[in-house]
């Protein structure tokens, strides 16, 4: 993973397909997503302070920007605040990611165990057409891209089981978990088991194979935790009995 510290993670970061087109949204959220781009690489690591007077110069703003925008990546819970030590990166103990993920796993499984099949040609092409563009940012090494059209991909297969509650609390869970990310996408043969789960994924949807599809929905899940537990433990221990 590149970049240890804050002026070194946030130097010509690439900006999501959603700025791009977007250049007049509120400074606030832009900023917002840059730092969230920023912890999903790597580039900003677990437990960094966000310094606020440091992240004003860095986008040329004022305080009151940068806090909206701390305060909408802590109700992301990607930014925790500690009284006297500001904004912090935050950092995820084990046990907590066991726990989000053991929730994540039931939720996802009943969504794709309540998508109705068969599933329409259409829905099925789109899918295809956001794998496309997950397999083809995976070749050009270009992980910012990998990283939306990943998000994109699981969005559009949950959204296939029509229960709007469900949806959001995948999504909520999913944002959770975006600062270990850069922990699996790091390695080569994880991104490309991504891309064959995916791959696997649509083709058991294709063919109304839901056991299958259930199946490959409990096994994408498991790389993200196992390479951040392990980065963890290596650099902290083994204190947390989770």
């Amino acid at each position: 993973m590149v970049g240890k510290t804050a002026k070194r993670a946030t130097v010509r970061v690439p900006r999501s397909p959603d700025i791009a087109v977007r250049p007049r949204e509120p400074a606030a959220l832009v900023i917002a997503k840059r730092i969230e781009e920023d912890i999903v690489l790597g580039r900003r690591q677990s437990r960094e302070r966000l310094v606020e007077l440091d992240l004003c110069e860095l986008f040329q703003t004022h305080r009151g920007d940068v806090r909206l925008a701390l305060f909408e990546l802590e109700k992301k819970g990607l930014v925790e605040r500690i009284p006297n030590r500001g904004a912090l990166v935050r950092g995820l103990t084990p046990r907590e990611v066991r726990e989000i993920y053991a929730v994540r796993e039931q939720l996802e499984v009943m969504a794709v165990s309540i998508i109705p099949l068969p599933a329409s040609a259409g829905d099925v092409e789109r899918l295809e057409e956001v794998q496309h563009r997950h397999t083809a940012a995976i070749f050009a090494g270009d992980l910012l891209t990998v990283f939306y059209s990943n998000l994109r991909f699981h969005q559009m297969l949950f959204g296939l089981c029509g229960n709007a509650c469900l949806i959001e609390t995948i999504d909520l869970l999913a944002q959770k978990v975006y600062g270990i990310r850069s922990f699996v996408n790091a390695f080569p043969d994880a991104l490309e088991r991504a891309r064959q789960d995916h791959l696997d994924m649509i083709k058991a949807l294709r063919g109304s194979n839901r056991d299958r599809l259930v199946a490959l929905t409990r096994r994408h899940l498991q790389p993200a935790p196992e390479s951040y537990i392990r980065d963890y433990e290596r650099r902290f221990g083994k204190a947390d009995p989770g």
